[in-house]
C-alpha cells in the first residue's frame, strides 16, 4: 500500500522504474530488515528548489522513500486527531486554500462584517525544520506510541539526518505537526487565544486589541525557546490592520475582496512564459503544460482573479 502511495506521480522517474523492475524482492528484503532489526538508513542527495524562495532539498533513495510512507500511513491517523482544528499544513482536507478561506471567515466574524477595527498578528518561526531538536521530537512521540519496536524504527529515520529534519520526507511533515501542537495546544488553551490558525511555521492570530497581540508575542517566544528550542523570526513579526489587507499564504485578504500576492502573480506570469518557451522547444509537451496552467488557473479561482486570468490567456494565446 505504501509502495502504491508512494509511486503516483513519479512512475515515469529512472529510479523508481529501476525499484519497481525488482519489486517484490526489494520489498520483501525492506520487510526482512526491518522485522531483524537490521535496517539502515541510506544517504540523502542534496539540491536546490525555488518555490519562490531557495529551499535545500534532501532526497532519500526510493526503497527509504516506500518505508517513509509505510511509517507516515500509520502515525498520522494516531496523532491528527490530536491536533487542533486550525492547523492546516500538510493535512487531509486542509491545505492552503480552506486556511485562507478560514482566515477570512475570523476576519469577517471579528470586525462584525467588517464595521470594527480589527488587526493581524502575523510570524514565522526562525529556521524551523533545522532547529527542531530530535530529542524534544523523540520525547513527544513516545508520549503516545509505547511500542519499542516501533520507536526504533522512528528514531532511526529521524537520526538518518545530522541536525532538524529534511525537508523532501514524507515523515518530516508529520514530525513538523507533532512538534508544533505544542504551540498550538499553549496558544489555544493556556493563552486562550480564539482567532488562531497556524499553516507550518507560519502562524496569524486576531484581535480587536492591538497591545494584546504585542504582548503574546514574547509569551509566545518564550515558550517556542524554553519548551521546543525554537524562536520567532525577529524581522517577520508583522502587525497589521485588516483594512490594509493580511497577506497569508500567497493570497491578500481584505474586507471587501481577496487578491493574490503581488510577489504571487509576478511568479505565475514568469513561469507561464518560461513553460511556454520550453513547450515551444520540445523540452514539455502539450499535457505537462496544460497541467501548470490548471493549476495556476486553479489559484486564480480562489481570489478576485478575472483580470489575471485575461493577462495569462494573452500570454499563452501571443
Amino acid at each position: 500500500m505504501a509502495w502504491r502511495e508512494f509511486k503516483k506521480g513519479k512512475i515515469n522517474k529512472t529510479d523508481v522504474q529501476r525499484f519497481e523492475f525488482n519489486l517484490e524482492d526489494n520489498l520483501f528484503e525492506l520487510s526482512s530488515e526491518l522485522k531483524n532489526k537490521e535496517y539502515k538508513h541510506s544517504n540523502y542527495t542534496a539540491f536546490c528548489v525555488s518555490d519562490p524562495k531557495l529551499r535545500r532539498i534532501h532526497k532519500a533513495t526510493v526503497r527509504d522513500r516506500v518505508l517513509h510512507h509505510a511509517i507516515f500511513r500509520i502515525l498520522y491517523p494516531l496523532f491528527d486527531k490530536s491536533f487542533i482544528f486550525d492547523s492546516y499544513s500538510c493535512r487531509f482536507d486542509k491545505g492552503t486554500h480552506r486556511a485562507v478561506n478560514r482566515l477570512a471567515k475570523f476576519l469577517g466574524k471579528l470586525s462584525h462584517n467588517n464595521r470594527d477595527l480589527i488587526f493581524a498578528l502575523k510570524c514565522d518561526i526562525r529556521k524551523f525544520f533545522a532547529s527542531i531538536n530530535q530529542n524534544i521530537l523523540l520525547r513527544l512521540i513516545t508520549k503516545k506510541i509505547k511500542d519499542e519496536n516501533s520507536i526504533w524504527l522512528i528514531e532511526k529515520i529521524i537520526r538518518s539526518f545530522s541536525r532538524g529534519l529534511p525537508l523532501g520526507n514524507v515523515t518530516s511533515q508529520i514530525f513538523a505537526n507533532i512538534y508544533l501542537n505544542e504551540l498550538d495546544q499553549f496558544v489555544k488553551h493556556k493563552l486562550k487565544v480564539k482567532y488562531y490558525l497556524r499553516y507550518c511555521d507560519d502562524f496569524i492570530i486576531l484581535s480587536q486589541d492591538k497591545e494584546y497581540l504585542k504582548n503574546l508575542i514574547l509569551l509566545i517566544d518564550n515558550f517556542l525557546n524554553k519548551t521546543l528550542n525554537l524562536s520567532i523570526h525577529p524581522d517577520k513579526i508583522i502587525i497589521k490592520k485588516y483594512s490594509q489587507g493580511i497577506d497569508f499564504l500567497g493570497y491578500v485578504v481584505l474586507p471587501c475582496h481577496r487578491a493574490l500576492r503581488t510577489k504571487s502573480r509576478r511568479r505565475i506570469f514568469k513561469k507561464i512564459k518560461i513553460s511556454k518557451e520550453k513547450l515551444k522547444a520540445g523540452f514539455i509537451n502539450n499535457e505537462s503544460f496544460n497541467q501548470s496552467l490548471q493549476s495556476y488557473y486553479g489559484m486564480l479561482k480562489h481570489c478576485n482573479g478575472y483580470k489575471l486570468k485575461i493577462k495569462v490567456d494573452k500570454i499563452i494565446n501571443n
